[in-house]
């Protein structure tokens, strides 16, 4: 058993090498990082969203996409509704979207913005925003990221926010994550010329990267994931435009980010299946870029298996319940601290978001057992999140 115990501790301490590089890397977020100066708006945008399902919101999309402190004729939004057995198409056109119509069996998201990008293409747009059909824009959301363009970005990812805040704890919650991305992971990566997180939505590139890439090819449940991949791997960096804010609705019950959140972790691992080979296959313009995608890639392997192991030395005697016990208090409050760190850094009132601070180490030891259910079962359905239409807290 001792010799067990000591293979257990040896593979664990070297899974921190993980835990050790975005610790690293997150210290660097104390480093100024490039603003963006004003320009002439020139850039002619295309914004769209593929949406199913999304009869309650779209009509704020498109409304918040139109009320663009922007010129009006230099972006269209453009709405693809997908697999939908409500009136989504009619609420965007009455909106004043323009649509978009799939052909043929659509089984994904990435599926949907391959038939829409093969159409827009066709036409004279300097680059396309995607975004999901649920979110809503800052007025200058086009402005500024007309601002990165000019600077020389090709690929842009906004800021995300939660629209509904203090809905509930759950959705208190996704509005923390959000800051922490952009905290640990978007400022420090935007200091040190590395790639934004480049999951989720929020996000612009310029057309000469879609000609370059071929299109938008994409076959996981993670479009956006692998398309970060194949960005690492043709070496062009995702720039972070922290001046572009869009608001995100979260869900508001806890089952409901269960099943949200298992389908992000199985994506990101099918990515990290299929594409870490052909991300190290050839050579790559920016081995900096493929470096850190790499690790972004295993790290949710890295972190179940952590867990696996962790769970064996405990049920092995190799540590006593007491300190098991002792551990997660110390996280907890680790947890609830950086909790009140991210609020702030957010921009939320703390008063109406301590229920999520306070359920925050919940919401944060859940993503381990859906790492460690997601190594073994892969999600590859796509399941609609009702939403209802919030309105972003900075607006109320």
């Amino acid at each position: 058993m001792a010799a067990f115990h000591f293979l257990l501790t040896v593979l664990l301490f070297g899974l921190k090498v993980f835990g050790v590089y975005f610790t690293v890397m997150a210290a660097f977020t104390l480093l100024p990082h490039r603003k963006f100066r004003p320009a002439p708006y020139r850039t002619r945008f295309a914004v769209l969203t593929a949406a199913r399902n999304e009869e309650m919101v779209i009509a704020n999309f498109v409304r918040s996409v139109k009320a663009q402190n922007y010129p009006a004729g230099l972006f269209d939004v453009f709405v693809v509704p997908n697999n939908c057995t409500d009136d989504t198409e009619g609420a965007a056109l009455a909106a004043g979207a323009e649509i978009i119509s799939c052909r043929g069996c659509v089984e994904s998201k990435g599926d949907a913005l391959h038939q829409a990008f093969e159409q827009l293409m066709g036409r004279d747009y300097d680059a396309f925003v995607v975004l999901d059909a649920d979110n809503t824009l800052a007025p200058d959301y086009l402005a500024r990221m007309n601002d990165a363009f000019a600077a020389g970005a090709r690929v842009c990812k906004s800021r995300m926010r939660a629209a509904n805040p203090y809905a509930s704890p759950v959705a208190g919650c996704y509005g923390l994550f959000n800051a922490a991305m952009d905290l640990i992971w978007n400022r420090p990566r935007a200091a040190l010329g590395l790639s934004a997180k480049l999951v989720g939505t929020g996000f612009a590139l310029r057309r000469e990267v879609l000609e370059e890439l071929g299109g938008w090819n994409t076959s996981t449940i993670a479009e956006d994931c692998e398309f970060a991949a194949q960005l690492a791997q043709a070496g062009i960096r995702v720039t972070w435009v922290p001046g572009a804010v869009n608001y995100d609705e979260e869900p508001l019950d806890f089952a409901t980010s269960l099943r949200q959140r298992k389908r992000w972790v199985s994506g990101i691992m099918q990515v990290g299946r299929r594409r870490l080979g052909e991300l190290w296959a050839g050579e790559c313009p920016n081995s900096k870029l493929r470096f850190d995608m790499t690790m972004f890639l295993l790290l949710p392997f890295s972190q179940a298996i952590t867990a696996l192991l962790t769970a064996a030395f405990l049920l092995t005697g190799g540590a006593g319940l007491p300190t098991a016990l002792g551990g997660l208090a110390l996280s907890c409050l680790g947890s609830v601290g950086s909790a009140v760190v991210l609020t702030l850094y957010g921009g939320y009132d703390v008063r109406r978001m301590l229920p999520a601070i306070l359920f925050f180490p919940v919401f944060t030891l859940s993503w381990t057992p859906l790492q460690v259910l997601a190594l073994f079962h892969d999600t590859r359905r796509w399941s609609a999140i009702a939403h209802r239409g919030a309105v972003p807290a900075a607006a109320k």
